[in-house]
Formats: C-alpha cells, structure tokens, sequence
C-alpha cells in the first residue's frame, strides 16, 4: 500500500499544485490513499467548504488541520458534517469534529488517519501525547495501518511523539513550519518518520507569503498584509509504503514536485 501525504496547502497556488499534480501522481505512483493538511487553504490562512471541496476533487482522500483551523468561519460546516475532515485530536472534549478518520478501499485494509497538535510554542490544548496513547489504543482495534500528521512547531516534540509511536502507527509526519526537512527514516519498530513534510504553493516567498511584507515586519514591527506569494509553485510532502498486514512501513521518501 502506497500512501501521498501533502504538507500544508497554501492558498490559491497550491490548490492548483493539488489539483494539476495529484492524478499524475495517483498513476505514477500506484497511490491507495492520499491525505492533505488544508489549513492554510484559503486565502493563505484557514479552510472554506469551496476550498475543501476543490482539494476533495482533485483526488484526496482526507484533509487535516491543524491551528489555523479556526480562521474560516464555515469551517463549522466541514467540523460538523464532513466525515473525511480531521481536525486536531488534542481539542478539549465537546469540541465539534473528529480528531480521527478511517478510509476504506475497495480490496485493502481500513487506513486510520490522526491529527494532532503540538504545544510548544503553540496554542495551549490538551496534552497530545497522553491523547495519541489512547486514540492509537483504539484505533489498533480496527486497523493497524494508521498515519499521524503531527501540527507542531518544535523539532524534539515531533520526534518524541514520533518515538513513542514507533512500532504503534505506520508513519508519523510533522507539518506547521513549511520548511521541508531531510530526515526521512524508519524508526526500529517500524513507524516511517518525517519531521516536516513542507508546505505546498509558492516557494519563491517567505514559507508561502510575499517576500516583502515580511521583513518590512521583521524591520520595523510595524503591521503588514501578508499576501500569499506567487512563484514557484511546488507540492511538497511524503510518499510512504506500508505493509498491509503489519502496519510497518517499508519505505518512505520525500516529494517536492514542481508544476
């Protein structure tokens, strides 16, 4: 089994990236499943149910978030009635949405797919490690095949959850800070790892924002417009092959494909 994950979809030009490369992709590759982080979808910041929409038509199979979930109003519609929509699990209970999804295919396993949170330098939820331990325990009842997009800032956080998953899930891959890193791995039990699968848009920019606006903030601290840049389009993210019975992975590569 073959599974896309897409790093972090930013604005308008990586919805196109979506849209142009993921059914090249799904034949090159022989894809069972793919899976998205949209939070950055709309406009750069957030997800509507048009942009969802679009990305769902393109041929991916389930969205996460992460904490720019909020940012969108309408996003209330996907919480409440999308079912291949997973915001982070780590919310406190009562909040709308699920923080897991399960897909089917035709002739293969159910894939779990989990979002969590980290909580350094982030926004403070629940403890996303004691929530991992216990949806991952429930999870494993239906399927062993289960992948992790992990929404964290700090680097030691992403590999600790990562580490304590390991033999657990089949792949955990960080998102949030757009920058692709080089440290794709299986870890000894068998969970594939990538700390940040990247972001998907315009890489001729600030991880996605015009360059200018930047550091015109960075120089005075005054307020600025952060518009969603335009050049150099990529999508950016990771391929991972999975053993059907085990769970394990078998492989795990980076993908930064250009328009």
């Amino acid at each position: 089994m073959k599974l896309l994950f897409i790093a972090d979809i930013v604005g308008q030009p990586g919805r196109r990236a979506v849209r142009e490369l993921v059914p090249l992709l799904r034949l090159q590759h022989g894809l069972s499943l793919v899976v998205a982080n949209g939070e950055n979808s709309a406009g750069g910041s957030g997800i509507t149910v048009a942009t969802a929409e679009e990305i769902f038509e393109a041929g991916v199979d389930i969205i996460t978030t992460g904490d720019h979930l909020w940012d969108q109003k309408d996003v209330m519609r996907l919480l409440e009635n999308e079912r291949r929509f997973v915001r982070p699990l780590n919310y406190p209970p009562g909040t709308p949405g699920q923080g897991s999804a399960i897909f089917q295919a035709p002739g293969l396993p159910p894939v779990a797919v989990m979002n969590l949170q980290g909580r350094t330098f982030m926004p403070a939820l629940e403890n996303p490690f004691h929530a991992a331990l216990a949806e991952v325990e429930r999870l494993r009842q239906i399927t062993k095949v289960i992948f992790v997009d992990f929404h964290a800032e700090a680097t030691s956080e992403k590999v600790a959850m990562a580490r304590m998953l390991d033999g657990r899930v089949s792949a955990v891959v960080g998102t949030h800070t757009h920058v692709q890193t080089a440290d794709e791995q299986i870890f000894p039990g068998g969970t594939a790892f990538l700390c940040d699968g990247g972001f998907t848009g315009p890489h001729e920019s600030v991880i996605g924002r015009e360059i200018e606006p930047v550091i015109r903030r960075f120089m005075t601290y005054m307020p600025q417009k952060f518009e969603v840049a335009k050049g150099r389009i990529l999508l950016q993210g990771a391929l991972v092959e999975i053993d059907e019975q085990t769970g394990h992975a078998k492989g795990i590569q980076r993908v930064s494909e250009g328009l």
